[in-house]
């Protein structure tokens, strides 16, 4: 077996026994009210890269104010990226540096540590039902939210005609219909977010949220069609970047579909060696699973 194929191997068990943790129902008392009243704060994450530059990129994390979506914090940070990029596992890339830059919010301002979590990416929308919002989500301990801006065609969904034909059925903002697996299961919902806008996002459940409640929460939280969390996050990484590599053009942040997709650096293609990333991230018995799983940066 290659070194490829052993990590491959080591992350799907990983995501297997964290699977079994995520909770898809509403968990909070402001989940279950219409207006979401007691929900004061929300937060965006993302990640921006130096065109060209897969290693090297800024973790972002913004946190506004709910319902008005005033930024109350935010937090750049340039990180290097030592685990290799491979389709269904970003979160193994990202996740530690989100859960770091949470870290030091409640460290720092403690008053400001969000109530919800939005992720460029998805959640139980994914090949094996447990994407970047439900990663993060578990191991934060936090409700999340995967908010996706292109559909990624797994389990029987497919960017095909009855697919478009749903889309023009999305008649305002707030319209949305359900992605359906071939077994029958709902893994996540198109959502027209905007009026102004008549592509949809790609709403899935992260963790401790339902997914009616999570489209609800997307919409309220657009101003545009993305979401101004992951908005927020998004534009404020790429004017990190501009502003410290000024000479440097700024890439979309990595993708979470086909359309984007970066490429392993050439030091990780051939003889990958598992990272020291990894190894840190295997020395760590997660405390939450019941078997011998293993999770990063587990301080929560």
């Amino acid at each position: 077996m290659s070194p490829t194929d052993e990590l491959v191997k080591q992350w799907e068990s990983e995501q297997a026994c964290l699977r079994e943790q995520v909770v898809e129902e509403d968990t909070e008392d402001w989940q279950k009210r219409p207006d979401f009243s007691g929900l004061e704060r929300v937060a965006g994450l993302d990640l921006s890269f130096i065109k060209g530059d897969d290693i090297n990129a800024c973790s972002q994390l913004v946190v506004l104010s709910y319902p008005d979506l005033e930024v109350l914090y935010g937090d750049s940070q340039m990180v290097t990226l030592t685990a290799p990029y491979m389709a269904g596992f970003l979160a193994f890339r990202e996740t530690p540096f989100f859960l770091e830059a949470l870290q030091r919010l409640e460290r720092e301002k403690p008053a400001l540590v969000p109530q919800v979590l939005f992720v460029d990416g998805n959640g139980l929308f994914h090949y094996r039902e447990f994407g970047l919002a439900c990663h993060l989500g578990v191991l934060s301990g936090l409700p999340c939210v995967g908010v996706a801006k292109n559909l990624l065609q797994v389990q029987g969904v497919n960017k095909n005609e009855e697919h478009q034909s749903q889309i023009s059925a999305l008649q305002k903002g707030g319209d949305s219909f359900p992605l359906r697996a071939t077994s029958g299961k709902v893994l996540g919902k198109a959502l027209r977010s905007s009026d102004k806008s008549t592509k949809p996002v790609y709403v899935s459940v992260g963790h401790k949220i339902t997914l009616d409640t999570a489209v609800h929460l997307t919409h309220s939280c657009c101003r545009f069609r993305v979401p101004e969390p992951i908005r927020q996050a998004d534009y404020r990484s790429r004017e990190y970047l501009r502003a410290h590599f000024p000479v440097a053009e700024t890439g979309s942040t990595e993708s979470k579909d086909k359309d984007y997709m970066p490429k392993v650096s050439d030091a990780a293609k051939g003889t990958l060696k598992i990272s020291n990333f990894v190894v840190q991230y295997c020395k760590m018995q997660c405390k939450r699973c019941v078997c011998s799983c293993v999770c990063a940066f587990l301080s929560f």
